[in-house]
């Protein structure tokens, strides 16, 4: 008797969070690469790191773990470990992020700066880590908290990334004037 697995009613799911994921991965590669041909880049390395960077790589934790939760596991046990160590990874990284954020000297940010960019992905890297870990205890319940926050990453990249891009259109006059057209 077939007994199906607890990831096969989550399927769709990560597939839409994993596709969508690596859809806007690259899209922000085409945005970054088209704003630094108007937006002059000088001295402004440390935001790019600390606003711009943690997009990708929030995009790429919600495709891993997409990827990851997608594969045909014997047990639930290794799908777990895995999804775990994305997210004690993602808290590292989340650490690295908020250190960058107060070191680098091109933006002052705000309240909803501190709650996106550095809050929000900590979280969602925390309850990966905490599902990742449950998830060989009780399949069912840990499934609703990592599903979760895949998407968070995805909809905390979707608005970092605006946030990044808006940024750097308006501020253009103010970092210099856009290079002549050809």
């Amino acid at each position: 008797m077939y007994v199906a697995s607890p990831l096969e009613a989550w399927g769709n799911f990560y597939v839409i969070v994993g596709s969508s994921a690596g859809a806007l991965t690259g899209l922000q590669f085409v945005v970054m690469t088209l704003t630094a041909e108007r937006v002059p880049v000088k001295g402004r390395g440390e935001g790019i790191a600390a606003f711009g960077t943690p997009n990708v790589v929030h995009f790429c934790a919600a495709l891993l773990v997409g990827s990851i939760l997608s594969i045909p596991w014997n047990s639930l046990r290794p799908a777990g470990v895995a999804v775990a160590a994305c997210g004690g990874l993602g808290v590292v990284y989340s650490m690295i992020v908020l250190k960058r954020a107060l070191r680098q000297r091109t933006y002052q940010p705000v309240f909803e700066d501190w709650l996106w960019h550095t809050f929000l992905p900590a979280i969602a890297y925390a309850m990966l880590l905490v599902g990742g870990l449950a998830i060989g205890r009780n399949s069912a319940g840990p499934l609703f908290v990592i599903g979760p926050a895949a998407l968070l990453l995805v909809f905390v990249g979707i608005h970092n990334a605006w946030d990044t891009v808006t940024f750097l259109t308006l501020e253009r006059p103010i970092l210099g004037p856009a290079p002549p057209e050809k």
